[in-house]
């Protein structure tokens, strides 16, 4: 009988080593792939933010190479992602393509202006950075107008923001759960050989000889 049941709890022990194995390799695995989200999350929010337009509408008395010299001055700060000079001509081009009618024909003259297209850096896409960067475009001299969504920008801040909390919040929960697991399972390994591990105590073995197979068996389980 006291083999019978010997068995039993041995493979009872064994069915909760399995149990606990598996639910931390499945919570570790979500933490992984938590952090791969994370990961591309941060680039598909970098993408977005270095796509948002601000317009620097130039005066209508400034020269080619007065805006030219501006976008090369801009090409070089540390804040502009990239800029693309856009004349009057190729400005009227794409609203006529975005009215679907020649407006010019119907006006009788092309009211735009010559203007840069201007995308920041990721982490200047946010509203003080971008109302720093308008103040100083509009102290130059040529710049008449800087336009760009600012309802926008807060919207995608707020929405990344929120995105991003919630994603930390489950992982550190994933990873409370983890550290449960892996404490609950040493608890069970040191639990099933309580009573070898006080005869082991009582004929003078020393600590680091009674904890060397569990840290064996520790090692094991997390290569697996």
């Amino acid at each position: 009988m006291g083999k019978k049941e010997d068995r039993y709890y041995r493979r009872k022990l064994k069915s909760s080593y399995a149990t606990s194995m598996v639910s931390i390799t499945l919570v570790l695995f979500m933490m992984g792939l938590l952090g791969l989200i994370i990961l591309h999350a941060k680039k598909l929010s970098d993408y977005v933010m270095e796509n948002i337009s601000i317009s620097i509408i130039m005066k209508e008395d400034v020269k080619e190479a007065g805006i030219i010299q501006l976008q090369k001055t801009l090409d070089a700060t540390e804040f502009v992602k990239s800029t693309e000079y856009i004349t009057e001509e190729e400005a009227a081009k794409e609203l006529t393509e975005d009215l679907g009618e020649d407006f010019i024909g119907f006006l009788g003259y092309n009211p735009l202006l010559p203007s840069i297209d201007l995308r920041v850096q990721a982490e200047y896409a946010n509203a003080d950075s971008l109302a720093a960067i308008e103040q100083k475009l509009l102290a130059n001299e040529n710049v008449k107008e800087v336009f760009y969504e600012r309802s926008l920008v807060q919207l995608l801040n707020r929405n990344i923001r929120r995105i991003a909390i919630i994603i930390i919040g489950f992982s550190a929960l994933l990873l409370i759960i983890a550290i449960a697991l892996i404490n609950n399972t040493i608890r069970l390994s040191v639990y099933s050989r309580r009573f070898l591990i006080k005869t082991m105590q009582l004929v003078g073995a020393t600590r680091g000889f009674i904890s060397r197979p569990f840290i064996a068996r520790g090692i094991m389980q997390g290569l697996y």
